[in-house]
């Protein structure tokens, strides 16, 4: 089993944050990157280099990468030259000549997550400098993020022809064009360097306890070739079992997502009762659920149920391409986030209301910004007796002896 979300180290440029000198040549990392940019656009009267900047300081407390720097506004040294931050630090700096092109280069070194300027001539700058291609390229690009005011917005499609994306000024927005592929490595960046203190595996499910929670997933197929791993495994860090929710081996994935699991869904951790379903009856307009649940149909008599082998009256699987753009909610089992058809469904529903119910659901609010709304999942309190039911053969419907099912909401209204 192969480890993931290695990030190098070493640096492109040095000393303070706006020190602009530029190595003399591209390294290996920068001739086989790529740019995905994206712009915000806003009115000219308005400045947007603090949002940018909230965006970043968010994006750095959940754990990623960023570099680059945005006006402080207002802000200006003692003699009166303005002010930028940092946004690998949040450090107050004077912008110097090459600026833009330093930081570029320093992100692609340290393989950042994201790269953002919030002066767009400084972006076409720092790019036009580095030589790097736009909107294409054998690997995940870097994002780059810069703004423009609406007027001037001809100078944005030259510079990126057909690629890149444009962005209202709005969190949400940001979010949106930050992309729902960023969603498992999130949830990986959250969960602790803590030890695991027990692994359980059966046919249909398996269990990882950390020190703090234990947590659930599916297996999607019979675990005999992850079984002999188990113990060794066990050894690892919970962080490192939750990074093999990113590989594309389904048990692999199972295990980092219940890895995932153990850290969220804390022993303690409060919740309102039951699984959320019932949160989608005053829907305006269809409720489409993937995967149906037990009792789903009384609870929400006119949703549309899509199945893998659907029965007399539910939808096959193909149908989601059809139903999910018009649904006005969309209530999915938690399988889908392990065999990552949860990306697929989020970006077919787009600004509607979706739940992501079942034991295997990671009960954190990191996963609003990526589109869900509600989140059902299972809090265990007897991990003995779920460890030995499991083992067993237990299914959902048992695991209640053994903890509770609760659920988390954003606030949200139901789009008519």
């Amino acid at each position: 089993m192969s480890q993931r979300l290695s990030h190098a180290s070493s640096p492109a440029i040095e000393g303070d944050a706006g020190r602009s000198r530029l190595p003399s040549r591209r390294s290996e990392a920068a001739r086989s990157c790529w740019l995905r940019p994206g712009v915000i656009v806003h009115d000219p009267s308005v400045t947007v280099d603090g949002l940018l900047i909230e965006f970043a300081a968010e994006l750095r407390q959940r754990g990623f990468e960023v570099r680059g720097y945005a006006r402080n506004n207002g802000a200006v040294a003692s003699d009166g030259t303005p002010l930028s931050i940092d946004l690998a630090s949040g450090a107050a700096f004077v912008e110097e000549p090459n600026a833009a092109a330093a930081h570029l280069l320093r992100a692609i070194e340290e393989k950042a997550d994201l790269f953002a300027v919030g002066r767009f001539p400084a972006c076409v700058d720092a790019t036009r400098e580095v030589g790097l291609p736009i909107g294409f390229g054998p690997a995940k690009g870097l994002p780059v993020l810069t703004a423009i005011a609406g007027q001037s917005i001809h100078h944005w499609h030259s510079f990126v022809r057909r690629e890149g994306s444009m962005v209202a000024p709005d969190r949400r927005s940001l979010w949106r064009w930050w992309g729902l592929d960023k969603l498992y490595h999130d949830l990986v960046l959250g969960v602790a360097e803590e030890e695991i203190t027990r692994i359980a595996c059966g046919q249909r499910w398996i269990m990882v306890e950390g020190r703090h929670g234990a947590g659930l997933a599916y297996l999607p197929r019979h675990p005999r070739e992850l079984i002999p791993s188990l113990p060794s495994l066990q050894r690892e860090s919970l962080r490192t079992l939750a990074r093999f929710s990113l590989s594309w081996n389904p048990l692999e994935a199972a295990l980092g997502v219940a890895a995932i699991n153990a850290h969220y869904n804390r022993f303690d951790l409060e919740g309102a009762q039951g699984n959320g379903v019932r949160r989608f009856r005053k829907a305006p307009g269809p409720v489409v659920v993937i995967g149906a649940f037990p009792g789903v149909d009384s609870i929400l008599p006119e949703c549309l149920i899509i199945e893998k082998e659907p029965r007399p009256g539910e939808y096959p699987t193909v149908a989601m391409e059809s139903l999910l753009p018009g649904c006005r909610g969309a209530i999915v089992n938690s399988s889908a986030l392990v065999n990552q058809s949860l990306l697929r469904i989020l970006r077919l529903v787009s600004h509607q209301a979706v739940a992501l119910i079942g034991p295997s659901t990671p009960l954190t609010s990191r996963l609003y910004d990526y589109g869900l709304a509600v989140l059902g999942g299972f809090i265990v309190r007897d991990a003995n007796g779920l460890a030995k039911a499991i083992e067993g053969g237990a299914l959902p419907k048992d695991f209640a002896r053994f903890g509770r099912y609760v659920h988390l909401a954003e606030d949200f209204a139901l789009a008519g």
